[in-house]
């Protein structure tokens, strides 16, 4: 075996900074009251980290880049035959990732004009009218669920590469490096980029940054004060 890099650090720091906006998303929707406008503040924090992996996605190193491991038909025909040998996501994994930031988009996204009838409304409310807010926040509710379920998956996929395939999958989004057969190591080093590239983070950055300053500075989050904030209900089944 081999140990070599893998996963760059913006990419890790995505990641771990995504995991605990999303716990932290959900656990202030469910407490409500004054809370609630913390769950605004940290759903636009993963707008911005989804913006940011969205284009680092085509700027960043070798692993991080979609093209290295979107899913295609024959890289999943691939790997379910036993022929697909890699060091970044399998497939299966890139579909299971692919699919996660997808229905996160969809709860910041629909997050962004929901509103809680009571003290809190997303920044783009106003864009839309009444009705249309309140459609989005049943989707902003009733998505929680699917995410929920795939979440549980992902957990559940870790624990049984760990316990089954001896395969640690946490480690290496700690530490960036992985351990793999020397002579695969040895076939895929080469080709491998693991440089961060400091201008070509500085803007992924910039664009992240700007996107939600555009809809949280220029749009600016309304959130409107009541005698009783802290009896404002929470966000059912969702964050």
């Amino acid at each position: 075996m081999k140990v070599i890099s893998v996963w760059d650090l913006p990419l890790r720091l995505f990641h771990w900074l995504l995991v605990v906006s999303v716990v932290a998303a959900y656990v202030s929707a469910k407490v409500g009251g004054a809370w609630i406008d913390w769950h605004g503040r940290i759903g636009l924090f993963i707008v911005g980290l989804l913006i940011f992996r969205i284009v680092w996605g085509f700027l960043g190193s070798t692993h991080a880049r979609f093209l290295t491991f979107f899913p295609t038909f024959s890289r999943l025909v691939a790997y379910f035959k036993g022929q697909w040998y890699g060091i970044g996501h399998n497939p299966l994994g890139a579909l299971s990732v692919l699919a996660l930031l997808l229905l996160v988009a969809t709860q910041v996204g629909s997050g962004l004009f929901a509103n809680d009838d009571i003290s809190f409304t997303g920044p783009l409310a106003s864009l839309v009218d009444k009705d249309q807010s309140d459609q989005f926040t049943r989707w902003h509710n009733s998505s929680f669920n699917i995410l929920f379920v795939l979440v549980i998956l992902h957990v559940l996929a870790i624990v049984y590469h760990r316990l089954v395939k001896k395969n640690n999958l946490v480690g290496p989004m700690v530490t960036g490096k992985k351990k793999v057969p020397k002579a695969l190591a040895e076939q895929v080093a080469p080709s491998i980029n693991t440089a961060v590239g400091p201008v070509r983070l500085v803007l992924s950055l910039i664009i992240s940054i700007t996107v939600v300053w555009s809809v949280s500075g220029a749009l600016s989050f309304t959130s409107t004060p009541t005698e009783n904030v802290e009896q404002t209900a929470e966000i059912d089944a969702g964050f």
